[in-house]
């Protein structure tokens, strides 16, 4: 089999995997909140024909676990295109308790599944490590299984063999402190195809995740790199988003291409808990079939958010939609989805 490679986030999906929240002392009061945003978010990428209620864009299947979520979820997601499936999990953070799908030459991709340990164990939930197993298992898919700790929000490919990190996460004592820089890059190239691996240094401030990638900056085409500029005085990452920008226009990829890079605002300061910034995120989008789908804060920026990205997206809707109470449990859009790839690139 040829060597495994991860396709870019912008293929064509089969599916998209997410996971309903189950347990109210992981959200701070937020649950019930963050159950609206969601049901919402999941209907826009399922863009279902209001006449017959069909999806016209990607299905949609969620993890539901325990009586009370399998309720409120049926109640709150009545809809074609979005299935429940119970298997035991912790909560939604799918991108990083998922498997990552990549192919290698097979028609079927292989369901990569890598250790998970609760962002360096600040949040070990029960069931979360064996989410992965258990989807390929459902799926039926080949699986191969890395022993070592990764979470899909620290890494952001472009499908020909570049991908975006940050030293923050991928280096952090926390994850595998036998491992440094040159072993990871290695690993990643075996698991994922990476070729060229593009190290940022951190990144938001309060981010639990220890700066996942996907919070900061964002591969939308090969070679094409979009990332925050700040916004307002009271922006708590200006330093760090200036480094960042800087960095990706200093870089090439695995083609030797100087990266394209695009800015667009930052939310600015977003109030979170304890009066400490929140890492509030439009980054932090997905890209749906038909869809780009972005969260918004309410913020005096969020329609200049949309504006920057629309011309980046063409044969796609960019929608914004609010993911106040999402933030809370410590993500937004993007933390809580898992693509799944239609068919090898």
């Amino acid at each position: 089999m040829a060597r495994l490679r991860q396709p870019p986030e912008w293929a064509p999906h089969a599916v998209v995997w997410s996971a309903w929240p189950r347990v109210p002392e992981y959200w701070e009061g937020a649950m019930e909140g963050a159950r609206r945003e969601l049901a919402a978010f999941f209907r826009a990428i399922t863009d279902a024909d209001p006449a017959t209620g069909k999806p016209r864009g990607e299905p949609v299947k969620i993890l539901v676990w325990g009586d009370e979520a399998r309720a409120s979820a049926a109640e709150a997601l009545a809809a074609d295109g979005i299935e429940r499936i119970e298997i035991p999990y912790g909560d939604v953070w799918f991108r990083d308790i998922a498997p990552v799908f990549a192919y290698g030459g097979e028609p079927l991709p292989t369901a990569v599944c890598f250790r998970y340990n609760g962002w360096g164990g600040k949040y070990l939930m029960e069931h979360d490590d064996g989410v992965a197993a258990a989807v390929a298992e459902h799926l039926g898919l080949p699986r191969r299984e890395e022993d070592w700790v990764f979470e899909g929000g620290s890494l952001d490919v472009d499908g020909e063999g570049t991908a975006l990190t940050t030293r923050e996460c991928l280096l952090n004592p926390n994850r595998n402190p036998d491992l440094d820089k040159k072993s990871i890059a290695a690993r990643l190239r075996d698991a994922l195809g990476v070729e060229k691996l593009i190290w940022l240094d951190e990144g938001l401030a309060n981010d639990h995740t220890d700066g996942h990638i996907d919070n900061i900056a964002r591969f939308i085409a090969p070679g094409k790199v979009a990332c925050m500029r700040p916004s307002g005085a009271d922006d708590p990452n200006t330093a760090v988003l200036l480094r960042i920008e800087k960095s990706l226009r200093a870089a090439t990829d695995a083609a030797g291409r100087p990266l394209e890079v695009i800015t667009v605002p930052s939310p600015g300061l977003v109030p979170g808990a304890e009066g400490k910034p929140a890492p509030a995120s439009h980054m932090n989008f997905y890209i749906a079939n038909t869809r780009v789908l972005v969260p918004l804060y309410g913020t005096p920026y969020d329609e200049d958010v949309l504006d920057a990205l629309r011309p980046h997206f063409p044969g796609r809707e960019v929608v914004g939609l609010r993911a106040d109470h999402i933030l809370v449990g410590g993500g937004s859009f993007h933390c809580v989805t898992r693509e799944q790839p239609a068919a090898a690139p």
